[in-house]
C-alpha cells in the first residue's frame, strides 16, 4: 500500500471514533494514545492525522479520494464499521457516518449491508455464553483459580491468534471475547454482569474499546497483513509479533485484573485497577514469547467463521 492509502484509511478510522458524537474524555484520551503509540512504532505521523480529525482540517471526502481501489475501499469501510460497532452496535451518528463513507466510497448497498450486519452481531454478541475455546467446559463452580487461569491463558492465546489473521472480521472477535470473559470471571466469584458493567470496568482499567481497535488496526496495516489480504493471497497468517504481543497481553491482563477485583468483592478503586492493570500488562508482553508457538498454531488451525458464528449465537 502506498503512503497515501495508509494516510486515507487511518484518517477513515480515527473519523469513525469520533463518529458517535459523544465526548467521553477517557475514549478520547485512549484513542490520543493510540495515535501516540502508533505514531513512535511506525513511519506513519498518526498524532498528525488524529489533531487533523480532532480539529477537522480534513474532511471524509478527502480521505476517502485516497483511496483508490474497490479492495481498499471496502477494507476502509470494514474497518470503520469495526470502529463504530467496537464499544456496542453504532448509534444514530454513527449510522448516518457509515451511510455517507459507503457512499463516498462507491460501495453497493447489499454490500455496506453485509458488513453492518455481520459487524452488528459480533457486537451484540451475548456476554452469558461459554468462551468458544472452551465451549466444552463447564463454568467453574466456585472460584477455582487453577480453571480461571486456564481459562484466561486459553483467551489470550485466542486473541494472540486472532491478531495474526489478516481479516478485519478477526480484529472485530477480540473485544467480544474479552468481555465474555471478564463476565465468566465475575460469574466464578458470584457476581451476575451485564455488559454495560463490563464496559465500565475496561474503560476503568484503561482500556478504551474503541481505542483498542483502531490500534488494532493500525498494528495490522504497520504489519503488512492488510496488505496480504488485499492481495488475495489466500489465507495468510502474519509474524508481525507486535499487534499479536498487544492482544495477548491485553486480554491476559484484563482476566488477571477482574479475578483479582472480583475475588476481592469490587472493592478496588479505579486507581488501583488501573495500576493492577498496567503492571499485569507489562508482565504478559514478556509471557507471550513464551506461547509465541501455542499461538501461531493456533492461527494457523483457526476457524474463523466457526469461530464467529459460536460468539454471535
Amino acid at each position: 500500500m502506498t503512503p497515501e492509502q495508509n494516510r486515507s484509511l487511518i484518517t477513515v478510522c480515527l473519523m469513525a471514533a469520533f463518529a458517535d458524537g459523544h465526548n467521553d474524555p477517557r475514549e478520547r484520551e485512549h484513542v490520543r494514545r493510540t495515535a501516540e503509540s502508533l505514531s513512535a512504532g511506525t513511519g506513519l505521523d498518526v498524532m498528525s492525522l488524529y489533531q487533523d480529525v480532532l480539529l477537522k482540517r480534513v474532511t471524509l471526502e478527502q480521505a476517502a479520494a485516497g483511496l483508490d481501489t474497490p479492495e481498499m475501499r471496502q477494507l476502509a469501510f470494514e474497518m470503520a464499521v469495526g470502529v463504530c460497532d467496537a464499544d456496542g452496535v453504532h448509534n444514530a451518528g454513527e449510522t448516518a457516518f457509515l451511510e455517507r463513507l459507503g457512499a463516498l466510497l462507491q460501495l453497493g448497498r447489499s454490500d455496506a449491508d453485509a458488513i453492518v450486519n455481520q459487524a452488528d452481531a459480533l457486537a451484540g454478541a451475548p456476554v452469558d455464553k461459554p468462551l468458544p475455546e472452551l465451549a466444552s467446559a463447564p463454568m467453574p463452580a466456585g472460584p477455582d483459580q487453577a480453571e480461571l487461569d486456564k481459562m484466561i491463558l486459553n483467551a489470550a492465546i485466542l486473541n494472540g491468534a486472532l491478531e495474526l489473521l489478516p481479516e478485519s472480521l478477526a480484529s472485530m472477535a477480540i473485544i467480544p471475547l474479552q468481555t465474555r470473559l471478564v463476565y465468566r470471571v465475575g460469574k466464578a466469584h458470584g457476581f451476575e454482569l451485564d455488559r454495560g458493567h463490563i464496559t465500565d470496568f475496561l474503560a476503568t482499567v484503561g482500556v478504551g474499546l474503541t481505542s483498542q481497535y483502531v490500534e488494532q488496526f493500525g498494528r495490522k496495516l504497520v504489519g503488512g497483513l492488510l496488505g496480504k489480504v488485499l492481495g488475495k493471497v489466500g489465507r495468510t497468517i502474519g509474524s508481525e509479533a507486535t499487534g499479536s504481543a498487544f492482544s495477548f497481553a491485553t486480554t491476559y491482563a484484563l482476566g488477571h485484573v477482574a479475578k483479582r477485583y472480583y475475588a476481592d468483592g469490587r472493592r478496588l478503586d479505579g486507581t488501583a485497577l488501573k495500576s493492577a492493570f498496567g503492571q499485569l500488562f507489562d508482565n504478559a508482553k514478556g509471557l507471550q514469547q513464551r506461547y509465541a508457538p501455542e499461538i501461531a498454531e493456533r492461527a494457523r488451525t483457526l476457524d474463523l467463521k466457526k469461530l464467529t458464528s459460536e460468539l454471535t449465537r
